[in-house]
Parts: C-alpha cells; sequence; structure tokens
C-alpha cells in the first residue's frame, strides 16, 4: 500500500476542536487493529488456492467484505460458511502480525468507562472481528454490525444505517453520531449513511481519504479523546479532535 504519510499536501498541525456527539461507529482494521500483515499473509494462502496473483486480490480488498472479494474469482467460494471459517482462522494463525491502532485501547476504554453508545460496523465477518478483539485484548462492543448482516457491503450505506439503529440513534439522525474509517469504501459508506467520518491516514493516502469526504483527516486515534459525557443530556459526549491535516 501507498505510503499515508507521503504526502505533501498538508500538515497534521490543527488545533484542538471540540464536537459533541450522541454515538460514535467505528471500523475495525485499520481503524482499530492494524492487521495488514496478517491479512496479505491470508489472501496469498487464498490467492494460491485459487490460483489468483494475490496482489491482484489485494489491490481491491481492503474495507470490502471478502465475500465481494471472492465472488470475483469463484462464486463456489463466495458464501458465509466458507468466508466465516477461512476468516476466523486469521487471528489464529495470525495473530502475532497484528498490531493495535495507536490511541485505540485508551479511546475504547473511556467510551466503556461512562457507558456511552458506541459500536463497530466493519466489512470483517463476526469470527474475524471477534477473533482479532480476543486475541487483543480490547473491549468487545455491546453492539457489532459484521459483514453477514447487510445484503450489500461498503461502500453501501446499509452497514452504517443499521450501526446507527443498533446504538439506538435513529430516530435522533444520522448527523448525531461520528464514524471513525480509513478505507475509502468506509468513508463513502459513511457519508452515503449521512454521518460525519473521521478519517484515519493508516492504510491509505490523505488524496484518497480526501477524496472520500473525510470531515476530519488524523493520523490515527492518538488525535481523538473523548472527554466528557454531556451533563444533563442523555448519551452525548464531548470529543477532542487534535492535529488534523491542514489543508
Amino acid at each position: 500500500m501507498a505510503d499515508p504519510h507521503a504526502e505533501s499536501e498538508g500538515t497534521f498541525t490543527g488545533p484542538a476542536e471540540t464536537h459533541t456527539f450522541n454515538g460514535i461507529l467505528f471500523d475495525m482494521d485499520g481503524t482499530i487493529v492494524d492487521s495488514t500483515d496478517a491479512i496479505i499473509k491470508h489472501w496469498h494462502k487464498i490467492g494460491k488456492e485459487l490460483g489468483v496473483d494475490p496482489s491482484v486480490i489485494l489491490e481491491t480488498s481492503h474495507g470490502r467484505r471478502s465475500i465481494d472479494t471472492l465472488a470475483l474469482y469463484d462464486q463456489g467460494k463466495a458464501n458465509w460458511d466458507y468466508v466465516s471459517h477461512i476468516e476466523g482462522l486469521i487471528p489464529k494463525e495470525y495473530g502475532a502480525d497484528a498490531v493495535e491502532i495507536p490511541g485505540a485501547r485508551g479511546l475504547l476504554a473511556s467510551l466503556e468507562h461512562i457507558n456511552a453508545r458506541w459500536a463497530i460496523v466493519t466489512s470483517g465477518t463476526r469470527p474475524l472481528v471477534t477473533g482479532w478483539l480476543d486475541v487483543m485484548r480490547l473491549p468487545h462492543p455491546h453492539n457489532l454490525v459484521v459483514a453477514e448482516d447487510v445484503s450489500a457491503g461498503k461502500p453501501a450505506p446499509d452497514c452504517y444505517r443499521l450501526g446507527i439503529d443498533r446504538v439506538g440513534l435513529t430516530a435522533e439522525g444520522s448527523r448525531a453520531a461520528v464514524l471513525v474509517e480509513d478505507s475509502p469504501a468506509g468513508i463513502l459508506a459513511g457519508k452515503a449513511a449521512g454521518c460525519q467520518v473521521i478519517g484515519l491516514a493508516t492504510t491509505h493516502s490523505i488524496e484518497q481519504i480526501r477524496q472520500s469526504g473525510a470531515d476530519w483527516i488524523v493520523q490515527d486515534l492518538q488525535s481523538v479523546t473523548l472527554l466528557s459525557k454531556v451533563v444533563g443530556v442523555h448519551g452525548q459526549i464531548q470529543i477532542e479532535i487534535r492535529h488534523a491535516l491542514q489543508r
């Protein structure tokens, strides 16, 4: 993948901004954990089984559901039983190859501590997500949207609309939630759902994130901090965003 910090357009020097939201939704890979090395090994293994150059698969697989990727090469393997099986093996076989995104552990712990409304909304299957959370010993959300839950994956907005519903924000409107995403497909899905999006420059170039429509672009979750739960307002939280990209 391209070095996301090799861009010359702008610097991560934005002043601290405080924003109030009713909930926060996170993508998983590239947002909470970086399993790039594990996923590369996984698709090399699958590519060999399919007789497909893994570099071709990897060009478009990030941020997309495996079932959609497999459908391009072998319709017979594009089923949930197979996808759940192979994805469930990734944390077990390549767990040592993943690292947490800087700032992720502290942010999730702070949200859990005040019982904030948050969820993980991912293109991965349930066995993959829970496997990584177990391996990394990260908090499990009360609300989770996985690949199997929707008929159309990112960049379709279905997953984020479902996530908004599961955290109880449907009546309050999509603008009440902020999303944290790293992939263009995920950012496009969030914007199509009507949400504001914090884009992380962890896996893609700044230009790709910018063109996808992220409202803020930061290097990682060290730039996103939970300040407090708004007193007297059910469910609202104050988030500080600092060191955002300055254009």
